[in-house]
């Protein structure tokens, strides 16, 4: 467990579901920076994860990146800025969309996308040994009952 979260008053097994869902995935996000950084990538930060998220914004538009996130549309432009001003990402004219911009990414954000495929699926291969191949088959078996499901709509 992360050390900022020892000293909270409730223990993890009487946490509300939003928490036990955040906390990891804010832990994977925290790593993935890291290592982003580590491994040549210095500038990215962790705002940035609203964008490189999976699925990814290789030809998304602004506003459903913005969505997709959570954010307003003028957070998720600062967000683009930044990218495109670092040599992540392009923005053009979406075709045939009379003024729609959609986001490219260039051949650093595409380096740095595969990264984080890279780096996730050392995530994957961790968890399954800490809580053992079939534990952690069962867990993304019961998350992806979830993604399908109403619950989540």
């Amino acid at each position: 467990m992360p050390s900022s979260l020892k000293n909270l008053p409730v223990k993890p097994e009487n946490m509300l579901i939003g928490a036990m869902l955040r906390v990891p995935a804010q832990a994977i996000h925290r790593r993935i920076i890291k290592e982003l950084n580590a491994a040549g990538f210095k500038e990215l930060r962790e705002p940035h994860m609203a964008v490189l998220q999976f699925p990814g914004p290789d030809g998304v538009r602004p506003g459903t990146l913005a969505e997709r996130a959570g954010l307003s549309k003028q957070a998720m432009n600062q967000l683009l800025r930044s990218l495109e001003g670092l040599g992540y990402i392009v923005r053009s004219d979406a075709p045939n969309e009379g003024g729609a911009r959609i986001i490219g990414f260039t051949k650093r954000g595409r380096a740095a996308y595969s990264k984080i495929h890279d780096i996730l699926r050392d995530i994957e291969r961790e968890w399954s040994a800490e809580l053992g191949a079939a534990r952690f088959a069962e867990l993304k078996e019961l998350l992806c009952r979830v993604w399908n499901s109403p619950l989540i709509r």
